[in-house]
């Protein structure tokens, strides 16, 4: 009973992994480090998006990686959340937690984040 509540994700290997949901050049930069995962289903971590990737597409990329079991934290480019605002700001679980980052056309823009714009909230601070 003292794990109630808690969640507990493995990937095959028994470890945690990363999502990802971004342009090409993003996402092939995080698969060389070796972020990327396939699993015994032939399901993938990543999603990337190109300019002629539907706005449902990215939805259900989206909704998919942040209930598949063993994602630990979903990154998606700032760029590709701003597309899909009104799912990330819904989002309200714990895991798999949300991160913005930069893509290299696209610089990162905290009052758009809406992880930060929660802590602001949270703290009684503002920008």
């Amino acid at each position: 009973m003292a794990n109630r509540g808690k969640q507990r994700l493995k990937n095959r290997d028994g470890g945690y992994v990363f999502g990802i949901i971004g342009d090409e050049d993003t996402v092939t930069g995080f698969l060389l480090s070796g972020v990327g995962d396939v699993d015994t289903k032939r399901e993938k971590n990543f999603f990337v998006v190109t300019a002629k990737t539907k706005q449902s597409e990215i939805e259900h990329a989206f909704r998919f990686l942040t209930s598949k079991d063993g994602i630990a934290i979903l990154l998606i480019t700032q760029a590709v959340a701003d597309q899909i605002r009104h799912i990330v700001r819904d989002y309200d679980k714990l895991i798999p937690t949300i991160l913005e980052i930069p893509s290299k056309d696209s610089p990162y823009d905290p009052e758009k984040d809406s992880v930060m714009t929660r802590v602001r909230k949270m703290t009684g601070t503002s920008s």
